[in-house]
Formats: C-alpha cells, sequence, structure tokens
C-alpha cells in the first residue's frame, strides 16, 4: 500500500506503466467535470471508476482486496478513512474470490488512515482495503478509482 500526495505522483511513476498512466490522467483531467460511472481509459489496462457519494460508518465497512487489478485510490473533494490490513494478516474470507467482479470480501479488519482531498493510495493484490469510511460525521466525497490492469 503506497500514500501520498498527486502533487508529488512523480515519485511513484516508476512502479509500472499502468500506474504511471493512471497517475497522468488523474493529473490532466478536470475530475469535478466527469459525471459518476466508468470510463475507460485504455480498454481493460486502465479504467477510472468516478464517484460521489456520502462516506459511511465503520460498521458499514466492505473489506476487499482484487487479484487482476491494481487500485489507485484518489480524493478529488472530501475526506475518508481506509481501512487496511495487509494480507499475510487477513481477516477471515466472508466470500471467496469472484472472478467476474475481480474481489474478494473478508471479515472486519480494524486498522485504518485518512485520505483527502488531493491524496491517493495504491492498493496492490496484498492489500486488503475498506474504502469510503467516515472520518469523524459522514460527509460528502468525490473520488476516482483507477483500476489499472495487472500486466504479466
Amino acid at each position: 500500500m503506497i500514500l501520498e500526495a498527486l502533487s508529488r505522483a512523480d515519485r511513484c511513476a516508476a512502479l509500472s506503466p499502468g500506474i504511471a498512466a493512471a497517475l497522468r490522467y488523474l493529473q490532466s483531467v478536470d475530475l469535478t467535470a466527469l459525471p459518476d460511472g466508468k470510463v475507460e481509459i485504455d480498454g481493460p489496462r486502465l479504467i477510472a471508476n468516478v464517484a460521489r457519494y456520502q462516506t459511511k460508518r465503520p460498521d458499514q465497512a466492505v473489506w476487499e482486496s482484487h487479484r487482476k487489478y491494481i487500485d489507485v485510490q484518489y480524493v478529488v473533494t472530501g475526506v475518508e478513512r481506509i481501512g487496511y490490513v495487509p494480507l499475510e494478516n487477513a481477516p477471515p474470507v466472508q466470500s471467496p474470490y469472484n472472478d467476474a467482479k475481480d474481489v474478494i470480501f473478508y471479515e472486519p479488519g480494524c486498522d485504518s488512515f485518512t485520505l483527502r482531498a488531493g491524496q491517493f493510495a495504491v492498493f496492490y493484490p496484498e492489500d486488503i482495503h475498506a474504502p469510503s469510511l467516515a472520518d469523524g460525521e459522514p460527509s460528502p466525497v468525490l473520488k476516482v478509482v483507477m483500476k489499472v490492469l495487472i500486466e504479466g
């Protein structure tokens, strides 16, 4: 898992060509003008999921991980908490891997961090995460999740 400000995205561009492309997209587009929903940037290799929502209480957290895609989660406006646990400390699986949706669901973990407007987090397959949580009272957030296909 990586946490960084978009203003310092150049530090993460060398991680992979897909992550570099995702960060360039986030820096080059007026994200506030995008409608909610899925935008294919480079076919299935790079997808942007745009969402406006109210953060939710921690007891409503959905803990998940992926196998085919890396998530680059960027908060455009607002602030949220994100639950995090490394796969080697995984809580019990709640729902087994769904290949069509590229997701495994887990019982709740307990650690979290704050993601503020202008920051992004990178989640690899070994990073179980629970996004969209309230940092205090539920509040509005605009977030773009870049889905980067793991090549090779």
